[in-house]
């Protein structure tokens, strides 16, 4: 039987991810505790990553455990042909616990299958990333007090952005609406699509960013055109700039929204939002470390609530 992990959002009920966020919590209040001492967790970054890597690091140093693995590829044995079997069994004899980020859809699904220790997808390609989910949730509810009911409008790359995939089945549980903006040639995907009509979760499609998509919403969720999914650099060039948000745009949005970003930005987000109270971003990607202290504990069945 392979151990728990968590490989796609779909792995946590509404039980799982109210006490993971509650659980983050009470680490938001104190992060620095004894819970990982004698525990060694893996971080395998086969994609670039700053945010994710930095807070899952963090978060383990945190709490006293020690962290090996790789930052880049190709300093990796997969430069020599290894294949992901082997990187993954071979790493499984020296950590509790394997962190990856993968660039191939369904890698952390496959790592997971074989491996003997506990996986967290921290990624793969423009499927899933589910930590990021968990983290966007506490996020969410911090800023709005609760979880239910919420008009989320998500603008950018909705056709290969993992982190809007999961949040879409994140939220599933909280009978969310959702506006979906985005040129046609990254249109979120049908799939997504026939979950959201399956889960009765309504939503609208636009392809301008306009104030009826803004002015309504509880969440404005930006995200990058990423270069890096596109095989067609000319396809890239003409839709990276499409949407930018300016400060004047929220001028007449609800006193409540919130505008969050799962970083990096490049220029769909204007610096003069930075300074805005309405704007979440960066402390969005804070909330990072304590939630994947929450859910690097609940994998290593360390008891939260007995420990914290």
């Amino acid at each position: 039987m392979s151990p728990k992990s968590l490989v796609n959002i779909g792995d946590y009920n509404r039980e799982d991810i109210l006490r993971i966020l509650q659980a983050a919590s009470r680490f938001k209040e104190n992060p620095n505790r004894d819970l990982l001492q004698g525990r060694v967790c893996a971080t395998l970054f086969f994609e670039p990553s700053t945010r994710t890597r930095l807070s899952f690091e963090t978060a383990v140093n945190r709490l006293r455990g020690r962290i090996i693995g790789f930052s880049d590829a190709a300093t990796s044995s997969s430069t020599k042909g290894e294949s992901l079997k082997d990187t993954i069994m071979m790493v499984s004899n020296y950590a509790d616990l394997i962190i990856m980020r993968h660039h191939l859809e369904g890698s952390a699904r496959y790592a997971s299958e074989i491996s003997p220790v506990p996986m967290i997808n921290a990624g793969d390609g423009s499927n899933q990333h589910p930590t990021q989910t968990l983290l966007d949730l506490f996020t969410i509810f911090e800023t709005q007090e609760t979880l239910e009911n919420l008009s989320i409008t998500v603008v950018g790359d909705l056709k290969y952005g993992r982190a809007v995939h999961s949040l879409i089945q994140g939220l599933s549980h909280f009978n969310p609406s959702f506006h979906f903006v985005a040129p046609e040639e990254l249109a979120i995907p049908e799939k997504y699509k026939a979950f959201c009509d399956k889960n009765g979760i309504a939503f609208r499609e636009y392809t301008e960013f306009s104030p009826e998509a803004i002015n309504g919403s509880d969440i404005l969720y930006m995200t990058r055109v990423q270069k890096e999914r596109f095989t067609d650099l000319m396809e890239y060039e003409k839709v990276k700039n499409v949407y930018v948000l300016h400060n004047e745009m929220l001028s007449d949005s609800k006193k409540n929204l919130r505008v969050l970003h799962p970083l990096p930005r490049v220029k769909e987000i204007s610096q003069d939002v930075d300074d805005n109270p309405k704007a979440y971003y960066f402390q969005q990607a804070k909330n990072g470390m304590f939630v994947r202290q929450a859910v690097i504990c609940d994998l290593l069945g360390i008891d939260i609530q007995q420990t914290i």
